[in-house]
């Protein structure tokens, strides 16, 4: 198991991301409500760099009491990153795909050493 530098404690903003190279896989390292995230920069649907997407709230739909569709809403609780290839989205605490958690990204370990911050080259998913 190998480690890589991915930046020193407060480098990466809240709501920020940055990307770092393993090897050949480049991987993308999320900083939310203050903890890190790091999943594979490769969208399972067509290899799109779904890391350098948009981050945005869950969308959900409000239904009135007649069970009919009224608009769409925003969620805050649970934050999305979205493929800019074509727009598969991913819950940026877990990796899960918003539609079918089946679907999942690589997710990375992180080690945090004083005021440093690795990703773990091995991986779980």
């Amino acid at each position: 198991m190998s480690e890589v530098f991915v930046c020193k404690d407060g480098e990466i903003a809240e709501g920020g991301m940055k990307l770092v190279a393993a090897g050949d896989v480049e991987i993308g390292v999320f900083r939310h409500r203050g903890k890190y995230y790091a999943y594979t920069n490769e969208c399972p649907h067509q290899g799109g760099p779904v890391c350098q997407g948009l981050r945005v709230p869950k969308v959900v739909q409000v239904i009135n009491a007649e069970r009919r569709y009224v608009r769409d809403d925003f969620d805050r609780s649970e934050i999305h990153f979205v493929c800019p290839w074509h727009g598969y989205e991913f819950n940026i605490e877990t990796g899960a795909h918003a539609i079918d958690p089946r679907v999942r990204l690589r997710k990375y370990d992180l080690v945090e050493r004083g005021d440093e911050l690795y990703v773990s080259v091995a991986h779980h998913d």
